[in-house]
This record gives C-alpha cells, sequence and structure tokens, in this order.
C-alpha cells in the first residue's frame, strides 16, 4: 500500500512557474515509479510525466516537454514537477501516481496509487 499527497498547487499567471510535490509514504519509495497526470473539467486525464525508480530516466507528454520537469528524492520520499512558462491551458488538477518498477508508462490504467490532486490555475 502506498499514500500518496500532493501540494504546490495554486493560481499563478501565465508565463509563471509552480512546483508541485508528491509525498510518498507505506513503502520503499526507491521500489516504484512516479508519474504525473492532470485532468481539466469535461476532459480526460492526460499524462504529463513519468520518472523511473532512481530517476536516471524521464519521460514527458509532448503538452509539456521542454516546459515541465520532473524529479525525484529518494532521501525525501518525495517526487516533484516543476512547471515553468505556464499557459492558461495547463489549467487542471494534477496528480502523482506510482506503479511498480519497469518501462515508462503514460497510461493512468497502469498506474497502481493516486494522490488525491491538487488544484492549478493559470490565468491569461
Amino acid at each position: 500500500q502506498v499514500q500518496l499527497l500532493e501540494s504546490g498547487g495554486g493560481l499563478v499567471q501565465a508565463g509563471g512557474s509552480l512546483r508541485l510535490s508528491c509525498a510518498a509514504s507505506g513503502r520503499t519509495f526507491s521500489t516504484y515509479d512516479m508519474g504525473w497526470f492532470r485532468q481539466a473539467p469535461g476532459k480526460e486525464r492526460e499524462f504529463v510525466a513519468a520518472i523511473n525508480w532512481s530517476g536516471s530516466r524521464t519521460y514527458y507528454g509532448d503538452s509539456v516537454k521542454g516546459r515541465f520537469t520532473i524529479s525525484r528524492d529518494n532521501t525525501k520520499n518525495t517526487a516533484y514537477l516543476q512547471m515553468n512558462s505556464l499557459r492558461p491551458e495547463d489549467t487542471a488538477v494534477y496528480y502523482c501516481a506510482t506503479r511498480s518498477r519497469g518501462t515508462l508508462r503514460v497510461g493512468a490504467n497502469e498506474y497502481d496509487y493516486w494522490g488525491q490532486g491538487t488544484q492549478v490555475t493559470v490565468s491569461s
């Protein structure tokens, strides 16, 4: 069992930055890969980024590539999503999720545990 708690969301103007955190507990943090997803009202959950258990591999959705950076600190049991050059279309609830070590995945149904989400709103 893994418990995840996101934080760091808020309201920011277009062009601004936010850093989301995902604190994990319940199982050894380095035994699983991490992913970030987002969901805007009326839309399906969208893959944002993923990172492997050691932090040596990352993968990004096309809409955030070059603007967002995923990272993790296994000593703090925490994953991060640094979001720069934010756009109004980035407005969504952002979720972190975990799955067992393996190939980085982009499908939401391939992740086992989820946080409750944190709201990010980007004003124009």
